[in-house]
């Protein structure tokens, strides 16, 4: 989708962008009330209609009929790898590079923790501070554990704190708070340039914004599955370990189905090879089946069509809130080129928790960070363009109006 905006940008036009979406089909695919705005697909993605009849096929058949046989008729014992090649294909990876598994903190933790064994000449994680939370605590608890220094520094800085000590440069691809993206490229290639590996979390990204992980060489990945890719709430996550690490890398939590011959049931650990070693315990059958509904309405549309769905969302969102809502003290804090953001628009203000709140009443959803950003994330799949204005508008009104529900919001986030 070519970004071919007019000058006034009404809601008309917003409707002729929803007649020439080549994407438009697949919001119906999603469930909705018809009426709720939803710009929060950075926390959870809507549910896909396909899912439920599939997850009670999966309860009343293969989990109620034909039971523990479903581990070998169904297909769960191989799920985390046939679900994980499909994901390799909206990353940009090869088939047996990716593997559905556990949550994004596990992955983080394995990941980190397989390099610092791997590399122990090299005893520094470098990321950055305004890292996502979680991804800052299990760095600090990899290196309680073995024994290295995590170097967290500003954006602006991370080239220069790679250095001959760096065994690993850890990111967030595109941050939380304002949807600001890293050039991947370039920051993989100055990580390999030091000497040192690098570890993407693509939980802001995945399903959001075309990613080529092979095209830039990355080492190592991981994503989450209930955002943007639309898998449910504690839908499992991911990781991706480049084929040229599969054999160098080990899987600090040896389960059994990690073994090269689990039903042996052998005493001893004997690592299968390739990516089907990072596999640990039992998989979560119900919520993979649930997760690769999702995948498949992503590589239905294609990632480069989501990818330029996603530009072109944001790109309107930001030129209708500098217009409209800029002069009621709303700041763009989301960068203005398409290529280092992602699909998501952030905007400061003072009261920023409060009016989140209220325009929830008015059927608008979306989120707040501290200390001042309202958050919106504009999935592609199901975001419309009609729904960015109306829902400006519905943020200017509960601004403008002052609200008796605005004001009572401020009262219950005030800090004494």
């Amino acid at each position: 989708m070519t970004p071919q905006l007019p000058d006034n940008l009404d809601r008309n036009a917003c409707a002729a962008l929803d007649g020439e979406d080549p994407l438009a089909e697949f919001r119906d695919r999603f469930l909705s009330d018809g009426t709720t705005i939803y710009l929060d697909g950075n926390s959870m993605g809507r549910l896909p209609k396909a899912a439920l009849p599939r997850l009670q096929e999966m309860a009343e058949h293969e989990w109620g009929t034909i039971l523990v046989r479903g581990w070998t008729e169904s297909g769960w014992m191989e799920s985390p790898l046939r679900v994980g090649d499909r994901i390799a294909q909206v990353v940009g990876a090869s088939p047996g590079e990716v593997l559905v598994a556990d949550t994004t903190s596990v992955g983080l933790f394995r990941l980190m923790t397989s390099v610092l064994r791997a590399r122990p000449q090299r005893r520094v994680i470098v990321t950055e501070w305004s890292n996502f939370p979680t991804d800052l605590y299990i760095a600090q608890g990899v290196a309680e554990l073995v024994g290295c220094e995590v170097r967290a520094v500003e954006r602006d800085s991370l080239r220069d704190a790679l250095d001959s000590d760096t065994a690993l440069l850890m990111l967030t691809e595109v941050d939380f708070r304002t949807g600001a993206r890293h050039d991947m490229g370039a920051l993989t290639e100055a990580a390999h340039a030091a000497g040192a590996l690098v570890l993407w979390d693509l939980s802001h990204s995945a399903g959001a914004v075309e990613i080529q992980l092979n095209h830039h060489h990355v080492d190592l990945a991981v994503g989450c599955g209930y955002k943007y890719l639309n898998g449910g709430p504690g839908s499992p996550a991911f990781l991706h370990v480049a084929t040229a690490l599969q054999e160098e890398l080990h899987n600090p939590i040896q389960g059994w189905l990690g073994h090269d011959n689990p039903f042996l049931f052998d005493s001893e650990y004997r690592r299968a090879s390739g990516i089907r070693g990072w596999m640990s315990g039992s998989p979560p059958v119900l919520a993979i089946g649930a997760l690769a509904v999702g995948i498949d309405l992503q590589l239905e549309a294609g990632a480069p069509a989501v990818g330029a769905k996603a530009g072109l969302l944001t790109e309107v969102f930001m030129r209708l809130a500098r217009s409209r809502l800029g002069p009621l003290g709303f700041e763009v804090a989301t960068p203005a080129e398409a290529e280092r953001r992602g699909a998501q628009v952030s905007l400061r203000h003072t009261d920023g928790l409060a009016i989140v709140r209220a325009v929830g009443d008015r059927g608008v959803v979306g989120d707040f960070r501290p200390p001042d950003l309202c958050r919106f994330g504009l999935a592609p799949l199901y975001t419309r363009f009609v729904d960015l204005w109306d829902a400006v508008e519905r943020i200017a009104d509960v601004v403008e109006s002052g609200t008796n529900r605005l004001a009572q919001y401020r009262e219950e986030v005030a800090i004494p």
